[in-house]
């Protein structure tokens, strides 16, 4: 499949490029400079950790004659609140060691009064997860301070029986189906309690690991931002979600593309690449050579300005038209190359779908495919764009096509081959709203319509018909596994209304599986 657009002006300035090119396999590894690619390292770690504090909450209780002098519970002194202090910084040591996100458990905290807990609540870390094995409700409401996340953990079978296995109710906790009224001063939600399954626990961790790296995220924007359909996306990406957009226009840089496409050295790495890249097993290129090799050249640089602006994402506007001349090749293969190597690279700069691609590859620790809806009909749906990662599970490449950019047909874009059977979560923003649709798939089939190159047909779970009143013509996120409780429980702490469509609440089935 060959391209039809300026081909021969492409050539001129690719083959002039690429003349001073060592094509060599036997020489030395991909050198180890800014911008490199090697596909044998494991993704990129992205995030920043997540500090919580442990509070143990309790009472001692003092004998009295011929009265009720203790409550429920199997920690009501000294000796019993240490030895259960000791018993959770064990389980949350096992429990961090099977997280596959950076969680730091501080030592765990003993309180007994609501200044105590005051006290414990205020140190330099993002969340308390708190034990309340007794004690009373202002002291609970003290452990989980404004500006940070609060989780409750109490025992029913795991070790001691804790007094709140009993005692907490609506009283305390705000119902999850509800909007909470102005001015309710209950700060936890049902759906923040977890009854003796660290696993349970270690889900919703990884939800709010997710969300404070969604905030603040610094995201190098090309081209300037928009949303589709929702020309305010910008504004509410950064007043909600706290994303701090760096544009960088097209004027600016274009001079520093001319200027690697005629620097040797670049144009050597970018090579060396291009053939390591499709020796990869699984890879045929159907499109022009040199496409592929200009599109490393994108990769180097468009890491350098990430560093150079200290960002953690990356976007791309105008992306099926500006950059072409400039960089005789397409963004869409980069795009793929960057994803596979762990950063967050999206195209359009749609800032109605980018905080839920942030958040998703924060929650999954893996690649995130953006990709274009179409309507739902008897159970399916398709699934397309051209820039498809092929790491989808973290680790293997994926089979691909490296063919040329659908519109255009122009450049290289990879189509992608996904397990037939592959569970997958999804996130549909309803543009601007406030509102999240969620739901999960499995892949049945990838075709090779005459649409967006990598594309699959996917079979809906859960009530399809429900999808049809969300056709919008939007972007979707996209991600291997099964992520939608984690998705739910952010998408409530960001203070967005979430709607599963899988499972029709929070708590649905919960795998997550690469096949």
């Amino acid at each position: 499949m060959c391209c039809h657009c300026n081909r021969r002006e492409f050539l001129g300035i690719s083959t002039a490029a690429l003349a001073s090119a060592t094509f060599a396999l036997n020489a030395a590894a991909i050198e180890p400079v800014t911008g490199g690619w090697n596909p044998e390292q494991p993704l990129v770690r992205l995030g920043k950790p997540l500090r919580v504090q442990p509070i143990l909450m309790y009472r001692v209780a003092e004998r009295k004659p011929q009265t009720s002098w203790k409550s429920w519970g199997g920690v009501q002194d000294e000796a019993s609140a240490q030895e259960e202090s000791g018993r959770i910084a064990q389980e949350l040591e096992a429990l961090r060691g099977r997280a596959d996100f950076e969680v730091e458990f501080l030592a765990p905290r003993l309180v007994r009064s609501e200044e105590e807990a005051v006290q414990a609540s205020a140190g330099d870390f993002h969340a308390t997860l708190i034990y309340p094995a007794s004690g009373g409700g202002k002291t609970l409401n003290a452990c989980a301070p404004d500006g940070k996340d609060a989780l409750i953990f109490v025992r029913h079978r795991s070790g001691p029986m804790y007094y709140f296995y009993e005692s907490l109710s609506t009283e305390y906790l705000r119902q999850n189906d509800r909007e909470a009224p102005a001015g309710d001063p209950r700060r936890f939600s049902v759906d923040d309690v977890v009854v003796d399954e660290t696993d349970e626990l270690l889900w919703r961790l990884r939800a709010l690991y997710a969300v404070r790296n969604l905030r603040g995220t610094r995201v190098f924007t090309l081209g300037g931002s928009w949303g589709k359909y929702a020309p305010d996306a910008p504004r509410i990406a950064q007043e909600k979600f706290g994303l701090e957009i760096v544009e960088f226009g097209y004027e600016q840089f274009e001079p520093r593309l001319q200027a690697a496409l005629q620097d040797s050295a670049v144009m050597t790495r970018a090579a060396q690449a291009a053939e390591r890249y499709l020796k990869l097993p699984g890879t045929s290129l159907e499109t022009e050579k040199p496409f592929v090799v200009n599109a490393f050249v994108l990769h180097e640089l468009f890491k350098q300005l990430m560093a150079e602006h200290d960002c953690g994402a990356f976007t791309i506007k105008s992306c099926m038209g500006t950059i072409m001349p400039m960089a005789a090749t397409t963004a869409c293969l980069t795009l793929e190359t960057m994803n596979d190597e762990g950063q967050i690279a999206l195209c359009e700069s749609d800032y109605v779908v980018v905080p839920a691609g942030i958040l998703l590859r924060h929650l999954a620790q893996r690649p995130v495919f953006m990709h274009n809806s179409t309507f739902p009909h008897g159970g399916l749906v398709t699934c397309a764009h051209c820039t498809s990662p092929r790491r989808m599970d973290g680790q293997r490449y994926e089979p691909a096509r490296i063919v040329t950019h659908y519109e255009s047909e122009y450049g290289a874009a990879p189509k992608v081959e996904f397990p037939i059977g592959q569970p997958l979560t999804f996130i549909d923003p309803e543009y601007t709203t406030g509102r999240w649709v969620g739901f999960r798939g499995k892949v049945q089939a990838n075709p090779f319509y005459d649409i967006c190159r990598s594309q699959q047909e996917v079979t809906i779970e859960g009530d399809w018909r429900r999808l049809i009143n969300e056709v919008r013509d939007s972007h979707w996120m996209m991600v291997y596994g099964d992520f939608l409780k984690e998705a739910g429980f952010a998408a409530r702490r960001l203070g967005l209304k979430w709607d599963n469509i899988t499972d029709g609440s929070l708590d649905g089935p919960h795998k997550d599986v690469i096949t």
